[in-house]
């Protein structure tokens, strides 16, 4: 291959991640403008979100039997078209009804995006160059997620919220051209198409889509307190256990579940379900924290999350030329190491920290990140013949992903219940005859008093501000054990990196002959 063809394959591997990672997370900000734009409820909104995600966990396990299917360019490529054209229906959608719709169709075509473009790369390029290819689609995967609140929240602001789905279109566009003239199908994609596995399909999306409703709607039905959460349970576990049984029963099913006999594949793979908790949690409670509890603006908390991203597209690059050098096991485990050290400093955070202490942080755990991301996916999937890779990729990317799901419900029932916690144990000190107590209400009364408020209402308003006072610290007090939690999560995962295995090929960031 040229060299100048090997930038383009990475470039149709960039963009076609970048179209997936972002728009998993720039609807979010937007979602308030839909609402009063197509006259939704909030729960009607949120099915904007949740049914774009479930189409994408049901998709990802599929990517290998797709790709056997239709050839690894004419997959890939319908992908990116079905991605594009459902962008610009869910920008003209008429109702909440066409936009839910047309999301779904649209996670539908970005499911395979990511694990098609990661086996694309690790199938095109041999090992000694796989670092560098998988630290440009690293450098997509992780700050795509970031960049989307942030983005979404700008185009929102000076266009309309249908901005965020149009400018997919030139991007997806480009992605189909590069897709159509570049690609070629391997030599294993041409084999003759599989046979339909029509029960295995059925029986995914039921377990994946009932799974992911759980995830989504648990905290606000109050889990197995909602006897809708207990049927669903009882459909997904019932339909999981049955398609697993079934995939490993028959000769042609639509997920080879018998790739994880790989021992580098299902370690690297119970690695990345723990990694999904480290990569999409602190996305997801920082800029609850900032915003709710430091008073930061959209674009203030996106450019505190931005940070990390760079630290982590510049890491990546660093771990490609590392693994030259040194095991990946190593790297790895300096990764751990690092992004631990971020989540214990974010744990000590209070509600005095300026943007400085941010700093240490964020880059620490971008860093954390980037040393993870690379090897882990090379360590896992190089092992592999190269007709397992999709199906592997697929796996791979739908339980790291998984990973992610159930560790934002974790973490908002953790942080529910450790916010109750923490206020009980304040509010034991606050009663009448506790003299710090008294005289902080002295302190508030003669504040108000000295602001015109009447003696009668000042006491009532003293009250409030101390009840308010608690609660911010309660709250503080249950962000710090999330993020503690999430360490203890990634540091849990140090044995696995004793079991992986990796091929004795030198791994270099080099991109040309």
């Amino acid at each position: 291959m040229k060299p100048q063809h090997k930038w383009i394959i990475i470039l149709i591997a960039v963009l076609g991640t970048l179209l997936q990672a972002i728009d998993v997370s720039i609807v979010n900000v937007a979602l308030p403008h839909m609402m009063g734009n197509l006259g939704a409820t909030l729960d009607e909104i949120n099915w904007v979100v949740t049914g774009y995600i479930i189409a994408n966990v049901i998709v990802l396990p599929l990517t290998g039997w797709f790709t056997a299917w239709l050839g690894r360019k004419r997959f890939l490529a319908l992908s990116i078209g079905i991605f594009t054209v459902a962008s610009f229906f869910c920008g003209i959608a008429w109702s909440v009804e066409a936009l839910v719709f047309f999301r779904i169709i649209q996670g539908m075509g970005g499911g395979a995006l990511i694990p098609s473009s990661q086996s694309l790369l690790m199938e095109t390029f041999p090992p000694k160059e796989q670092g560098g290819a998988m630290a440009a689609f690293g450098v997509g995967t992780m700050v795509g997620p970031t960049l989307g609140p942030t983005l979404g929240g700008w185009i929102t602001d000076n266009y309309n919220w249908p901005w965020i789905f149009y400018i997919n279109i030139p991007v997806g566009g480009l992605a189909l051209l590069l897709a159509y003239f570049f690609l070629q199908d391997s030599t294993h994609s041409k084999n003759p198409a599989p046979q339909v596995d029509y029960l295995g399909i059925i029986l995914l999306a039921i377990g994946v889509g009932c799974m992911q409703v759980i995830l989504e709607l648990g905290e606000r039905k109050d889990w197995f307190e909602s006897n809708g959460i207990k049927t669903l349970s009882l459909l997904a576990g019932l339909a999981l256990i049955s398609f697993v049984w079934w995939e490993l029963r028959i000769d042609h099913p639509a997920v080879n579940l018998k790739v994880l006999t790989n021992r580098s594949l299902w370690v690297g793979t119970v690695i990345a379900t723990f990694l999904g908790v480290g990569l999409m949690g602190p996305t997801f409670l920082l800029p609850v924290f900032l915003q709710t509890l430091l008073n930061y603006t959209a674009w203030q908390t996106g450019k505190a999350i931005l940070l990390s991203s760079i630290s982590t597209a510049i890491a990546m690059f660093i771990s490609g030329k590392l693994m030259a050098r040194i095991s990946p096991q190593y790297v790895i485990a300096m990764g751990i190491g690092t992004f631990s050290l971020g989540l214990y400093k974010m744990s000590r955070f209070t509600l005095e920290i300026g943007t400085s202490d941010l700093i240490v942080p964020q880059i620490l755990r971008g860093i954390g990140v980037g040393f993870m991301f690379v090897p882990l996916s090379i360590a896992a999937l190089s092992t592999l013949e190269k007709k397992d890779m999709a199906s592997a990729s697929g796996i791979y990317t739908f339980m790291r992903q998984t990973g992610g799901s159930f560790g934002i419900a974790i973490l908002v029932t953790f942080l529910k219940q450790r916010e109750i916690f923490h206020r009980s144990i304040l509010s034991e000190h606050l009663h009448p005859l506790n003299p710090l107590t008294t005289q902080r209400l002295q302190i508030l009364e003669q504040g108000l008093l000295a602001k015109g408020i009447n003696p009668e209402s000042s006491g009532k308003i003293a009250l409030n501000l101390l009840d308010h006072t608690v609660t911010r610290q309660a709250l503080l007090l249950s962000f710090r054990d999330a993020f503690l939690l999430i360490a203890i999560l990634i540091i849990i995962t140090f044995p696995f990196l004793f079991l992986l295995r990796r091929k004795k090929s030198t791994v270099q960031i080099v991109l040309g002959d």
